[in-house]
């Protein structure tokens, strides 16, 4: 027997005021200032000592950005689902929630098989939410995600423990916790095939270009909450894993694959803005463009410069929002038209103007326009970029002007034009209008006012984190594979109660 709306609301309930407390405590952390690059909050307790695991969990500016954004969204997910899961909503509640917990635990480990387990934590749960509520062809959507996703997360897990292995044999020292593996001495060869694992998990799940076939069908079959939850939160754990572990565990091998990485970037870029040109279904256009602004992200990261990096944890955050809130509006039309195809809109304007309204909106953040965060994290990606390869940066912006193109032309043919035969269909009610209101605000505020977040993020700690990794090579300062470790090591942060890391990566 169904549950009646009570026995429906129930779970949404339950889930959105776990999310409500999640996210004002970690609010309370955020009263602490400017992470500069400490940890605003740790704790540390034994697990399986033996064999060197703990649960070591921490929060500086870059994890509580990102936790404050996984808070935000999953309520933003549970509100686009009100009405559109209307069967087993405590099994889908219980599958979103492990999906937010494997994000939000990604996002606060420094035990790397305690990160290992919150990544695969994501992945079940979220191959249940496609195939279990998902649309026509959700089964080969769900199966192709659960493939690609778990190919990488194994590669990683080779590289975790190999890494786990190479730091006992050289220090006697067998352990998990990622403070301590920062300093393990290893050959350039060991560094980069351990490197390539979880590189190959972070590209995955970006994902950046040739892995990203999977996330199109994934959004275009998954509900409209688990599409929210992919677009704004899964693609930022691969960009978290690069700046968190990548470049810092290995980084004379991260250095060294870069001008690959910047390739594959642009390509993203461009290649998923063209792509997006084309499709037809209004989801799978939605996601080309994540493809092509996570390429943004992509590029930043690997410029592993302070300005492109601030710029990419903007995007990082902007993108969230603004392609989360297009996926709303994207459910919300389904649900109503019954369709995604973009041949069957049109002249929705007439009829909800409120709708139309947030698509323009989120559509403006999306081409970049002046004044909104997307502006700000690409602009930033560029000019960091620029100082580093400007050849690099100019071809990243070719992007931007298709971006400008597929944006406003997803507008004009859903909302704009004559109406079709039956086009009408009700507005916006008070409970979307709140969720896109809310992510509007985001975006909005990073756009006209983000020094407070630029200033708490303590991004330059991050830079700071290589440099006691890589080997210098002059009396200058520069680093073995071209990195300014003198220029790095004037932010390295202050760990706190981590013990003192002297000298640079130690070669065998």
């Amino acid at each position: 027997m169904g549950l009646g709306p009570a026995g429906r609301a129930f779970p949404r309930c339950i889930a959105l005021l776990a999310l409500a407390l999640d996210f004002a405590l970690l609010l309370s952390v955020l009263d602490g200032g400017d992470s500069g690059g400490r940890w605003l909050a740790e704790a540390h307790l034994e697990w399986m000592p033996g064999i060197g695991v703990g649960i070591h969990l921490a929060v500086d500016g870059l994890g509580l950005a990102l936790a404050l954004l996984t808070a935000f969204l999953g309520m933003a997910a549970i509100a686009a689902s009100w009405t559109g899961i209307s069967e087993r909503t405590g099994f889908f509640h219980l599958c979103l929630m492990s999906v937010i917990a494997g994000v939000m635990g990604a996002f606060l480990a420094l035990d790397l098989l305690l990160f290992y387990v919150f990544w695969e934590l994501m992945l079940v749960p979220m191959f249940l939410m496609i195939a279990v509520w998902g649309h026509g062809g959700r089964y080969r959507a769900a199966l192709k995600f659960f493939i690609f996703t778990q190919a990488g997360s194994l590669l990683m897990l080779v590289s975790i423990l190999g890494l786990y292995f190479v730091h006992g044999t050289e220090t006697g020292i067998y352990t998990f916790d990622y403070m301590e593996l920062l300093d393990t001495p290893m050959g350039r060869a060991t560094e980069f095939w351990l490197m390539l694992g979880f590189l190959a998990a972070f590209a995955v799940k970006l994902p950046a270009v040739p892995f990203h076939t999977w996330l199109p069908e994934a959004h275009a079959e998954a509900p409209t909450g688990g599409s929210v939850i992919l677009a704004g939160l899964l693609l930022k754990t691969g960009a978290y894993g690069m700046i968190r572990f990548l470049f810092p565990l290995f980084p004379n091998a991260a250095e060294a694959i870069a001008p690959a990485v910047y390739a594959l970037a642009v390509i993203g870029i461009v290649y998923g803005a063209v792509l997006a040109l084309g499709q037809t279904d209004l989801k799978r256009l939605i996601a080309y463009t994540s493809v092509s602004h996570m390429g943004f992200v992509l590029l930043g990261i690997f410029a592993w410069e302070g300005l492109a990096l601030n710029g990419a944890l903007v995007l990082m955050v902007c993108h969230g929002a603004s392609t989360g809130a297009l996926f709303i509006i994207a459910g919300a039309i389904e649900e109503r038209a019954h369709t995604r195809e973009m041949a069957r809109m049109g002249g929705f304007w007439s009829s909800a103007p409120k709708m139309g309204g947030a698509a323009l909106f989120f559509a403006l953040a999306s081409l970049g326009l002046p004044g909104l965060g997307n502006f700000l994290g690409e602009f930033l990606v560029l000019l960091g970029v620029f100082g580093v390869n400007p050849l690099l940066a100019a071809s990243a912006a070719l992007g931007l002007v298709a971006s400008v193109i597929y944006s406003l032309w997803m507008v004009q043919k859903v909302f704009h034009g004559p109406a079709l035969p039956g086009a009408a269909m009700p507005d916006i009610g008070g409970r979307e209008a709140a969720t896109l209101a809310s992510m509007a605000a985001l975006v909005l505020w990073l756009g006209l006012y983000p020094a407070p977040f630029l200033d708490r993020m303590g991004i330059k700690g991050h830079i700071g984190k290589t440099a006691s990794g890589i080997e210098t090579g002059s009396a200058k300062g520069t680093g073995a594979n071209g990195l300014e470790a003198g220029r790095l090591a004037e932010h390295r942060p202050d760990m706190g109660d981590a013990p003192e890391r002297q000298g640079g990566r130690k070669e065998k």
